[in-house]
């Protein structure tokens, strides 16, 4: 199987790689010219290439073909998590990317234990896990993550997809019977206090569909993931 890297750099026919993946490539798996290589470039798209200037510090690579990259989902899901306390984020951000997230955009609701803190420094690193967590993945695009939203910016946004769902922790419909189509699938989850009355309420009111994940009460950090993986699952992505 040929190494795979994202690049953002395309000119002239040619990929180049960043300094570090040109070093690991070169360095410490000892490429050598001609080598096959596949460049994705964090948009969909895979570019099937061979390697032509060996350089630890800046590989390039001639490239042969392109294609639609084929691990993609065919949906486009945004997950809305209530900001959780300590590293949980951190931990959603990796799996859900593995999982086929599009984006991951964290939120402030009523019960959340977390506070804003350093979120412009925080937000550098959650993009670095995303991002080094679809290459570990193949993934053929690096999903976004987005800074802290309010409840409010949070249920404007969701309501825009085809389908928004809920997640509630006091029940709803079963979530394969929301499934109803569309290319853009929002799945909002609460954090460690989950929602409260008023706030379900708005979700309602915005337009959200309420589901339930079964009868037991899940922890922040794995709702979103199995509300992630039932859904890929439904609409034929995780086969």
């Amino acid at each position: 199987m040929p190494h795979r890297y994202f690049s953002k750099e395309f000119a002239h026919g040619m990929a180049w790689l960043s300094e570090a993946d040109s070093r690991h490539l070169c360095v410490v798996m000892r490429a050598q010219a001609g080598q096959a290589v596949t460049v994705c470039d964090g948009h969909g798209t895979d570019y099937a290439c061979r390697l032509a200037v060996v350089s630890p510090a800046r590989a390039g690579l001639d490239i042969l073909s392109s294609e639609k990259s084929v691990s993609e989902p065919s949906v486009r899901v945004i997950l809305y998590v209530g900001y959780p306390k300590q590293d949980k984020l951190e931990h959603v951000i990796q799996k859900a990317t593995e999982l086929g997230a599009a984006r991951i955009v964290p939120f402030f609701s009523r019960f959340c234990v977390a506070a804003p803190k350093n979120e412009e420094k925080k937000h550098e690193r959650y993009a670095r896990i995303a991002f080094e967590a679809a290459k570990q993945a193949g993934r053929g695009a690096v999903p976004e993550v987005g800074l802290p939203l309010t409840y409010k910016q949070m249920l404007a946004e969701a309501a825009g997809a085809d389908t928004a769902l809920f997640c509630y922790e006091k029940g709803g419909a079963p979530l394969h019977s929301r499934l109803a189509g569309g290319n853009t699938i929002a799945i909002v989850t609460g954090s460690e206090g989950g929602f409260s009355p008023e706030e379900a309420q708005a979700a309602e009111a915005a337009g959200l569909l309420p589901v339930g994940l079964g009868p037991r009460i899940l922890r922040c950090e794995t709702a979103p993931l199995a509300a992630l993986a039932v859904t890929m699952a439904l609409t034929g992505n995780l086969q």
